[in-house]
This record gives C-alpha cells, structure tokens and sequence, in this order.
C-alpha cells in the first residue's frame, strides 16, 4: 500500500500544490516554516480523518479563506482509491471515497494507516496521561471498530454523568436512581475497553523492548506499564466508593478515562531519570512498535512520515533508521528535512527508488524524477 498522490487547496500556508509519490522513500526539503511539516499532516489526514497537530479542523483552513480541500490517491492491493477531505467553515466536515460520502467516518479508519515520528512525540513522555491514553486509543481503534465505538460512546455517557453531578450539585441532592442509569452503562463499556487496553499491551511490550534494544545505543532495561483503577478493583465497587468524591467534586473521579501509561527505564520513570538520547530511543522505539503491531494486525504495510528527525538525531540512531529503510522494513516513506545536501547523502545510492522535493512558502517543486537512489 502507498499513496500516488496528494492534491491540497487552501490546506494552511499552501493556496494549492499537488505531489505526486514513488512508491518508497520521498524527501520533502526546504526552510523551516516553508510547509514541509504540513504535507505530511495532509497525508495524516488522508490516513485518519484529523491532523496530527490541530486539534480544530477550521484551524487548518488557510488564512483569509473559507474551506480546505485535500485529495489523494492510495494504491492497495492493486486498487487506486481516491479519498477526498474537505472542511468548511461552519460546516460539517466532509470524507469521501471514490466521490461516496462516509456514513460514518469511524468506517475510514485503519484502511491506509500511517505513523509519523515527529520532534512532538516527546510529548508523549512530557505531557500528562490524556495524551497517552489517546495514543492507545488511536492505535486500537484502527484494528477494532468495536473498541472506537466503545471509547465514543464511554466519552459520551462520561460527559453526561458529570453534567448530572454538576446539576445536582447546584440544586442540593444527590439522585442515586439517575446516577445509577449511567454507572451501568459506564460499567459495561469501560470493562470492555480496559479489557482491550490491557491485551494491547501485554502484547505490545516485547515489540517495544525489542525495537528499543535495536534503535538504542546500549541494552537497558526498559518497559510499559499500564495503570487503571480497574486493575485493583471492580468497576461496581470503585463507583460506590468514589460515590461521596464525586458528589462534592460534581465530577466522576473513578473509570477508564484515568488510565496511564507509565514509561520506566531500569525501573524508574524516563521522564525524570532518563537523558535525551535515551528519551528519544524511547519514542523512536514507541514509534517503530506501533508500526509493527500495526502492520500485522492490519496486514498492510503503513506509509511512515518522517518529520525533521535527522536533524534531532545523532548519526547512530539515524543509521539504525537507514538500516531499516534499506532492508526495505518500511514500505512508503515521507520524510522532511532543511538539509537537502545530507538527504542526498542519506540516500545516495540506495536501492529503492526515491524523490525529491523543494518546499518553499507553500510552493512545491519536484526536483528529481523517481531514481534508484538519487544522483
């Protein structure tokens, strides 16, 4: 699986620009600030139905203007397939395959995964557990549309039960009947999903330590560990027993939605005790775990997105990377960089094909032709 092709109009600082892929390594050079960054969160979008770094699609409309517009054309499995996202504003967003409008845009989900190793991954060790109870989330949900479903609707029954402590709260009474409507579906759904979370990452951990050993500069001793309320006690008694907490904070302080990850190196949190380089081979590692996990439970190859690393990282894990790019590991590669002299160092030569591009202010210019390495 790749993608031919990207077609942008009115995508943040690009008017309209269209790129046209090989099937393996595609470098996107250019000034920081130019928009390199932003094709690749257009080819996110294509993937995933969202940007990688906006949270709010009107965000990602170029300025001055009303609408953006992203088209692109994935080959899999011998098949082109032409999907098309457009956001408006003040209007619903649109995702189209083949000129068919989703019903749902959970049905696109985990047909054309991507990963993308990007210089806001450290994030994930810096940021609070929201963030890494979404990275699971993200990373399920492209397998099983059942899980999605759950988390969608776990959020929304969530969001209701705190507007009814809120309520309650303001008015002076604790209805335990009302409560107890939404403790059963709270129940159901977050024994289900810690279920699944807890599979994943039973499974996920050897992948990790095992990719971990491969991107680092040394074996150390690193792990995954998954905390959640649910671990220690039933869902049932953990809400009668946050029942008093959650009628004076009007907030429910008990279920899935305080799950973490905790990330250890040699047993204690990397966040506090582990330097930059063992960080970044812990991200690097996070990074290339989800891609395995996703290639064999998706049966397909994801495309991987490349943001600025070479210039984060040092020449070692860098080889480690072109170790795997030229064992032909990876399939499609986008990766960006300013540097265009080191990308023609870094993949001068090789024996898959690649392209080249110059990014500048939102205007794309290819610069070589697909080529066994670029000369």
């Amino acid at each position: 699986m790749h993608l031919n092709s990207v077609h942008l109009i009115n995508f943040k600082n690009y008017e309209e620009a269209e790129l046209n892929f090989c099937p393996n390594v595609n470098c996107l050079v250019g000034k920081n600030g130019s928009g390199k960054t932003n094709v690749l969160d257009a080819v996110y979008y294509l993937s995933l139905c969202k940007s990688y770094l906006n949270v709010l699609d009107r965000q990602n409309i170029r300025f001055d203007q009303g609408f953006f517009s992203i088209q692109g054309t994935w080959k899999k499995e011998e098949q082109e397939i032409h999907i098309h996202c457009a956001v408006k504003q003040g209007a619903k967003k649109v995702f189209k395959r083949n000129r068919k409008e989703y019903e749902r845009l959970a049905d696109h989900i985990g047909q054309f995964p991507v990963v993308m190793i990007s210089p806001y991954d450290r994030d994930l060790i810096s940021e609070g557990s929201e963030l890494r109870r979404k990275w699971i989330d993200g990373i399920i949900s492209q397998f099983d549309r059942q899980y999605l479903d759950n988390i969608q609707k776990y959020s929304k029954v969530l969001d209701q039960r705190n507007a009814l402590l809120k309520n309650m709260h303001e008015h002076g009474l604790f209805d335990r009947e009302s409560i107890e409507v939404w403790n059963d579906q709270m129940i159901r759904l977050g024994n289900e999903i810690h279920s699944k979370r807890k599979e994943f990452v039973q499974e996920f951990i050897p992948v990790f330590q095992e990719r971990y050993n491969f991107i680092g500069l040394e074996k150390e001793q690193v792990a995954l560990e998954y905390r959640s309320q649910l671990n220690d006690a039933s869902f049932e008694d953990l809400l009668v027993a946050f029942e008093k907490k959650d009628a004076f904070s009007h907030y429910s302080n008990a279920g899935i939605h305080k799950d973490d990850l905790v990330f250890t190196i040699k047993g204690h949190p990397i966040k506090k005790f582990g330097s930059q380089g063992q960080q970044k081979s812990f991200i690097i590692a996070l990074r290339l775990a989800q891609y395995e996990w996703l290639k064999r439970h998706l049966n397909v190859t994801p495309v991987l997105l490349l943001d600025d690393i070479f210039d984060k990282l040092d020449q070692s894990r860098v080889r480690k990377l072109l170790e795997l790019v030229s064992n032909h590991y990876f399939g499609q590669v986008i990766v960006t960089d300013t540097d265009e002299e080191r990308m023609r160092e870094i993949f001068q030569g090789g024996d898959f094909e690649t392209r080249m591009f110059k990014v500048d202010e939102g205007v794309v210019e290819e610069l070589t032709n697909s080529l066994k390495g670029i000369e």
